[in-house]
Formats: C-alpha cells, sequence, structure tokens
C-alpha cells in the first residue's frame, strides 16, 4: 500500500513540476542553496521531482515492481513497525544518497540535482539482499535473465566508476549511496539477514 502512495505522490509532485518552473526549482536539491539558506527539507523534496517523464516512468516502475516486494517482507520480518521503517528506508534513501554530493558541491552554484534513484536503489539492494538468486530479466535483454547478486554487484561497480570518470548528467553517486544505504539500514534493524545473506549466496554456488 505504501508503495502505491509512494508512487502517486511521486508522479503526482512530478506532473507539476514539469509544468511549473517555480516548483522545480523550489523542491530541486542544490548544496549552494542549502548551504545559505538552511533549506534542508530539500534533500527529501528532491525526490519527489523528476526531470521528464522517461525519468519519472523508470523509477517508478522499478520502484513499484520491487518496493511492493520489499514492503511485504518488512511487515513480516519487523510487524507492527513495518510500515514505519519501510518509510524510513525509502526517504533515508533520498537523504543518505545526496550526502556526497552536498559536501562535494555545497559551494557550486551551478550544482543541482533531482530524482527519486538514491530512494530507489535503496529498495532494490534491500530486495537483492532478501533474494540474491532472483532472476532479473531486462528491456534490453527480455531473455537473459540474470542473477540479482550479478546485478547488484556490477551495478555498484559501475556507479562507483561513472561517478568518477563519466560526465553525463547522472546522479551516479546517489544510485551507489543509495544502495549502499538500503543494506546497512536493513542489516541494522536485522542483523540475521547477513548471515541469511551469507548462507544464500554459499548455496547458490
Amino acid at each position: 500500500m505504501f508503495t502505491l502512495l509512494l508512487v502517486i505522490v511521486t508522479g503526482i509532485t512530478s506532473y507539476l513540476a514539469f509544468n511549473d518552473y517555480g516548483i522545480r526549482q523550489k523542491l530541486i536539491f542544490s548544496p549552494y542553496t542549502i548551504k545559505r539558506t538552511g533549506e534542508y527539507y530539500r534533500f527529501l523534496s528532491s525526490g519527489l521531482i523528476h526531470a521528464n517523464w522517461l525519468h519519472l516512468i523508470f523509477n517508478m516502475f522499478v520502484l513499484y515492481q520491487f518496493g511492493q516486494i520489499v514492503e511485504s517482507y518488512y511487515n513480516d520480518i519487523f510487524g507492527q513497525a513495518g510500515n514505519m521503517l519501510y518509510i524510513l528506508l525509502y526517504t533515508g534513501g533520498i537523504i543518505m544518497s545526496e550526502m556526497y554530493s552536498y559536501f562535494r558541491h555545497r559551494n557550486d552554484p551551478s550544482y543541482a540535482s533531482l530524482g527519486a534513484s538514491g530512494a530507489v536503489s535503496s529498495i532494490v539492494f534491500t530486495f537483492i539482499l532478501f533474494n540474491p538468486w532472483a532472476d532479473l530479466q531486462f528491456l534490453f535483454f527480455p531473455f537473459v535473465p540474470i542473477k540479482a547478486v550479478v546485478v547488484g554487484v556490477l551495478y555498484l561497480a559501475y556507479s562507483w566508476y561513472a561517478a568518477r570518470n563519466i560526465q553525463d548528467n547522472i546522479g551516479h553517486n546517489a544510485h551507489f549511496y543509495g544502495g549502499i544505504f538500503g543494506i546497512v539500514f536493513t542489516l541494522a534493524f536485522e542483523p540475521s539477514l547477513a548471515i541469511y545473506f551469507y548462507e544464500q549466496i554459499r548455496g547458490g554456488m
């Protein structure tokens, strides 16, 4: 339920920002502005808007596909606290994925970013923690399933490399740190999952 709610709220907010530049500029993540005005809400609000329809649809599709499963796992494991922890996983993914960029660009007035990619990465990597050997299929390779843990390792490696070597206006650091946050956050509340993950990896080899 909360996954669908996140998709709806993000979709509506992004749509409004598409049609109102003022809203976009008020919500966008701007380290320079945050440092000088104290508008810390931008750490969170930037995850509610997107650059264009493709950006929005892709993020929300991935969130909906993986989020429903992770939300269910959280409810099964954490009981009544599951929904709250799931929301904290998502919102924390937005905030923590932007920390590196904040400290790196807080004196750069030209830098700005937006999108829920960091939060979505948190959700995806939490899914991988639960299901490392799940088969994932992609649009460009629909008939070639790839194991989730393999996708995770390659994705982190590429994000780390791209953040330091490729200038393409994609928030690779947000992807990387969002994914790491998802794993750390989940293990912090359920450390036994580390053993479960290890046993799953060993058993699948």
